[in-house]
C-alpha cells in the first residue's frame, strides 16, 4: 500500500477518532512536537559550516557570509565551526543564547533514494530500512499506543503516515481553520451507523475531539473576519499549536511544505531566507504562547526527508542531497550545542561527492528523546522504533 491509499476515504479523515484504547492518567506531563519540513529544506544555508572554505567555493552566489559584527548579513556564530542564518537574529538566536535549541548535524536516514516521497514514507514509519515495510504502522502511531496517558493529535489536513496504527488519531488542518466538514446532521447519521458496533466509542470521541479542537479556535477566526483581517503563514499556526498543546494534548505532528529550492534559491536573502524566517517566527511564538512552565516539558523536533546538495545548481539553488541537520528545542533542553558525530566538510568527506554523509540515525534521536521524556522502559522504545540503539546526545 502506498501513502495515497491513505490519504483517502480514511475514517480518521472523516470522524479525526480517538479509539482503541482507554486512557489513563498520563505517566508524564512531557509533550512531543515532531514537525516535518517537507521537501528537503537546504539545512547548510541555515546552519551554516563557516569555518569551511570548500563551503564558500561550493556555493558561490548563495552562500551566508561569515560572522561579521557590522553586516547585518552575516551568519550568527554558534561555535568554532557553526554560525546560523542572520534572518533568525530575533527569533533562534535568543534560544540558543539560552541553551534551549540544538542542532544535530550530519542527521538522516540510511534511504539513498533521494526521493521525496519514499524517503518521506521512511521517516514517517519510522521501521528498519531495508526490510518490508508494513504502511498501518508509523513511529508516532507506536508511540501513542506505547504511552499512558498519551494525547496524540495531528495538526495536517489528512492523517499522516506518522500516525498510521491500531489508534485512529485526530487530525486538524491548523493552518486553514474552517469548519468541519461533516456538520452535526450528518455527524449524528454516522454515529447512529455505528450504533452497537465495536466502533461506537471510537467514533463518538472523535467527533467530540474534532468538535473541541474546532471550539478552541473558533473565536480567533471569528474576530479575524470581524477585524478584515486574514492571518496566515505558520506563525499563526504555531499559536494555535501552542494553544491545543498547553491543555489538551501531549503529542502531536506538524509539517510544513515549501522547502524544494531547485532553483534561485537565495542566500541572506531570498526564497529560503524568507521560508526560514517565518519558520524561525512561529517557534518563538510557540514557545511565549506555551508559556514558561508548559515550554520546559516541551520538546520539539525539527526534521526534514533529506538534505540538499553541498554544491549550488546552475540555477542558483541546490538539488535533492543526504545528510541534514535536525534541531531540538525546549525551554529543559540542554542544548546551545552543535550535538553529535561530526567530520570535517572537506570533497573527500562527502556521500557520494555531493552532499553530507548520515552519522546520527533520525530513529535514534528520537528514540533517545522519547526514551528520556517519557520514561520509556527498553521493551516500549523498541516496540517504537525496532532494532533502534538510541543516541546518547543528552539534549533533555
Amino acid at each position: 500500500m502506498h501513502r495515497r491509499h491513505f490519504l483517502t476515504g480514511s475514517l480518521a479523515a472523516t470522524t479525526a477518532a480517538v479509539g482503541g484504547r482507554a486512557w489513563s492518567a498520563p505517566a508524564t506531563d512531557q509533550r512531543l512536537l515532531v514537525i516535518f519540513l517537507r521537501g528537503g529544506y537546504d539545512a547548510l544555508n541555515v546552519v551554516i559550516p563557516t569555518s569551511s572554505d570548500f563551503y564558500y567555493e561550493s556555493r558561490p552566489t548563495i552562500a551566508i557570509a561569515r560572522p561579521d559584527p557590522a553586516n547585518p548579513k552575516a551568519a550568527l556564530p554558534l561555535d568554532s565551526d557553526w554560525s546560523l542564518h542572520p534572518v533568525l537574529r530575533d527569533t533562534l538566536y535568543p534560544l540558543w543564547t539560552k541553551k534551549q535549541i540544538a542542532f544535530v548535524p550530519f542527521a538522516g536516514t540510511d534511504d539513498m533514494t533521494r526521493s521525496h516521497f519514499e524517503t518521506q514514507d521512511t521517516i514517517e514509519l519510522g521501521q528498519p530500512v531495508g526490510g518490508s515495510r508494513n504502511y498501518r504502522s508509523g513511529f508516532m502511531g507506536r508511540l501513542a499506543q506505547e504511552l499512558s496517558g498519551g494525547r496524540p493529535i495531528a495538526f495536517t489536513a489528512q492523517p499522516p503516515l506518522a500516525f498510521q496504527g491500531p489508534m485512529s488519531v485526530p487530525n486538524i488542518a491548523i493552518t486553514s481553520v474552517s469548519k468541519p466538514g461533516v456538520d452535526d446532521r450528518q455527524a449524528k447519521l454516522i454515529q447512529e451507523m455505528y450504533q452497537g458496533h465495536n466502533l461506537q466509542a471510537a467514533v463518538t470521541q472523535g467527533f467530540s475531539a474534532r468538535d473541541k479542537a474546532y471550539a478552541a479556535l473558533a473565536g480567533e477566526i471569528a474576530a479575524a473576519n470581524r477585524n478584515a483581517i486574514s492571518p496566515s503563514g505558520f506563525e499563526l499556526a504555531a499559536r494555535r499549536v501552542a494553544r491545543l498543546m498547553k491543555t489538551d494534548y501531549n503529542l502531536a505532528f506538524l509539517d510544513v511544505g515549501g522547502w524544494d529550492t531547485h532553483v534561485n534559491q537565495g542566500g541572506a536573502t531570498g526564497v529560503l531566507s524568507d521560508r526560514i524566517g517565518q519558520l524561525g517566527r512561529g517557534l518563538a511564538a510557540l514557545a511565549e504562547d506555551l508559556g514558561s512552565d508548559t515550554w520546559a516539558k516541551t520538546t520539539v523536533v525539527v526534521l526534514s526527508e533529506f538534505g540538499r546538495t553541498f554544491k549550488e545548481n546552475g540555477d542558483k539553488g541546490t538539488d535533492h542531497g543526504h545528510g541534514s541537520v535536525y534541531w531540538v528545542l525546549g525551554g529543559a533542553l540542554k542544548g546551545g550545542r552543535l550535538a553529535g558525530e561530526q567530520v570535517a566538510i572537506r570533497p573527500e568527506m562527502l556521500n557520494d561527492g555531493r552532499e553530507l554523509k548520515v552519522l546520527t540515525d533520525y530513529r535514534s534521536i528520537i528514540a533517545e528523546i522519547v526514551a528520556r521524556a517519557f520514561g520509556m522502559n527498553p521493551r516500549s522504545l523498541n516496540a517504537t522504533f525496532p532494532e533502534v540503539r538510541p543516541t546518547r546526545l543528552a539534549l533533555v
